[in-house]
């Protein structure tokens, strides 16, 4: 039994102990998946020759929201939709248009849904007041059930809980029959 102890024991130290790392490990793996997934996704035929102008692109790129993917750049994105906007971004660079132009033209085409970052105008009213909006509407709704909960249970512990009908005449019988021939009730 004592070998069994210890055989475990020695596990335990070998296995358990290393687990102290295990959050250590755990958030460089998360950072190198962050790292690895923010590589731009802009394939090398997109490349413009002239790197002031290939700079202009990433930088209108990582402005434009990525239509399928919605949460992401074009210049972070995959998606096949996200390669023709960047080549549409740096075909009007290309033409001679400014960095103003290129999202007014994005903007007339998407609408104000390609930017990832809309302005603050009353058409996009909803996108900037919808999330905190929820977040303080699902706040509330939480507090209040969290209160009617403590109520409910503060109130359950004050008061005793009561006997069926069935309950007190059972009650009664196994107390009339557990009292000593000789005793009488009290009351």
């Amino acid at each position: 039994m004592h070998e069994l102890v210890q055989a475990l024991s020695s596990l335990r130290r070998r296995f358990i102990a290393p687990s102290r790392f295990l959050p250590v490990f755990g958030a460089a793996f998360c950072f190198v998946l962050v790292v690895v997934s923010s590589a731009h996704a802009v394939q090398p035929d997109e490349i413009m020759s002239d790197p002031a102008q290939e700079s202009r692109a990433r930088d209108l790129s990582r402005g434009l929201r990525c239509m399928v993917c919605q949460n992401q750049s074009i210049d972070d994105s995959s998606a096949p939709l996200a390669r023709d906007l960047r080549l549409l971004v740096r075909e009007r660079i290309a033409a001679g248009d400014s960095d103003q132009q290129v999202r007014d033209f994005l903007v007339d085409r998407y609408g104000d849904f390609v930017l990832l970052k809309p302005p603050f105008e009353t058409s996009t009213l909803a996108l900037w007041l919808l999330t905190p909006i929820l977040l303080v509407g699902g706040g509330l709704v939480l507090w209040g059930y969290s209160r009617r909960r403590s109520k409910a249970l503060k109130a359950a512990q004050d008061t005793p809980p009561r006997l069926s009908e069935e309950e007190e005449v059972r009650l009664a019988k196994l107390v009339a029959t557990e009292r000593p021939a000789g005793e009488t009730s009290k009351g």
